[in-house]
């Protein structure tokens, strides 16, 4: 790979993510009043979590139903309350565990 092509990659990807934070700061200096545009921005970041988050656990295992069962396990964990550790707890013991069955049989 040459130098320049590195150099310039390296400043696009940089200035494009400089924009992207600065925009808003530049071109919204009062404070956002409209109910519905608030309420789509609060759940931006759990949007974009969940885009990142879900197709990694569906091929982070070593087959399909581990995943499934470790992502039925973290939501219903989830859905009861539990706090994060728990969650991450109960979804890996049960990737092991499916993960150990499926080995056995």
């Amino acid at each position: 790979m040459k130098l320049g092509y590195l150099l310039s990659s390296v400043a696009v990807m940089a200035l494009t993510t400089y924009l992207i934070r600065m925009l808003p700061l530049v071109l919204l200096r009062r404070k956002i009043t409209n109910p519905f545009l608030c309420s789509f921005l609060s759940y931006v970041p759990y949007a974009v979590l969940a885009a990142m988050t879900i197709p990694a656990i569906f091929s982070s295992t070593a087959s399909l139903p581990s995943a499934v069962g470790g992502f039925a396990a973290a939501l219903i964990a989830a859905y009861l309350g539990a706090s994060l550790m728990p969650v991450a707890l109960c979804a890996c013991g049960t990737v092991l565990g499916i993960e150990l069955i499926m080995q056995l049989i």
